[in-house]
């Protein structure tokens, strides 16, 4: 076998080998962890291997953006080092030739802080990123008290070209209110809620045909034929869930073929040219 042959095959197996991610060693017995934290490091490095949620537009003919799981249920511990894990699986697509951008979520309190406030800054600054690619996930809005420190902080972070979601969206007045005061860039409506409740539709209409608003509508937890149904009927600009793809791995994401996606998802929705008869 000649030197160049050679290459390609180790470069070929190299390729077509299973993704593994390089971790430093704070979870190792000898540097004095007790079992609690290790076992916690140990199942936090599990979670990280299928914990990037494809996001695609409505139609499932392309892959938009990708939801960082993990970040939902992290401690206040695991906040900054899930965040930075976050920042780098998009520097790791971005390196790759593949702009994708990632939504981190973060809680009320943290972006209240001035202190993680100040860290979040750091992360997103070092990282290098171009603007769009970081989209910041606010799982509710704040209460009264922690209004203007949250503004305050969510404004800092926009300075850095961040964008903002709104997740969990109910259609209230106080969210619609955020809404256009902070001129966010997308919500969230989880359609499990509105398989029985549909009396959003016209504050997502609202939203749809404002004119000073430029806030794309996700639709999260598609798991069911209908959920896609209601999505193009309400058409929202994006989805995410079961149906359109589990969680996968970061390397994974820049595996995926969207024409082949393409195709199954596009299975699940009625054919624009068909009649009801089925016939095209």
């Amino acid at each position: 076998m000649s030197p160049k042959s050679r290459l390609y095959t180790l470069v070929k197996a190299w390729k077509d080998k299973p993704f593994q991610e390089v971790r430093d060693a704070c979870g190792a017995p000898w540097l004095g962890l007790s079992s609690q934290a290790l076992e916690e490091h140990q199942s936090w490095s599990k979670r990280q291997a299928i914990s990037h949620e494809p996001i695609f537009n409505c139609g499932g003919t392309k892959l938009t953006g990708s939801f960082f799981r993990p970040l939902l249920d992290s401690s206040d511990m695991q906040l900054l080092r899930l965040f930075m894990e976050g920042l780098d699986t998009i520097a790791y697509w971005y390196r790759a030739g593949r702009l994708i951008p990632g939504i981190l979520t973060i809680p009320i309190h943290a972006i209240s802080s001035s202190e993680y406030i100040d860290a979040l800054s750091d992360l997103i600054f070092n990282s290098r990123l171009p603007v769009g690619l970081v989209a910041l996930g606010i799982p509710s809005i704040p209460n009264t008290d922690e209004a203007k420190a949250c503004k305050e902080g969510l404004l800092r972070l926009r300075r850095l070209g961040v964008l903002l979601h709104l997740l969990n969206f109910k259609g209230t007045v106080e969210q619609l209110h955020w809404i256009e005061e902070m001129q966010l860039e997308g919500v969230h409506i989880d359609m499990g809620s509105l398989r029985t409740d549909l009396p959003s539709i016209e504050l997502i209409t609202q939203i749809k045909n404002s004119s000073h608003l430029l806030t794309k509508i996700y639709a999260s937890n598609i798991s069911l034929v209908k959920d896609l149904e209601n999505a193009a009927t309400l058409q929202f600009d994006y989805c995410y869930g079961g149906l359109m793809m589990p969680p996968i791995s970061r390397h994974q994401v820049l595996k995926v073929n969207d024409s082949r996606l393409a195709k199954a998802i596009f299975s699940l929705h009625p054919h624009p040219h068909q009649n009801q008869n089925g016939d095209k």
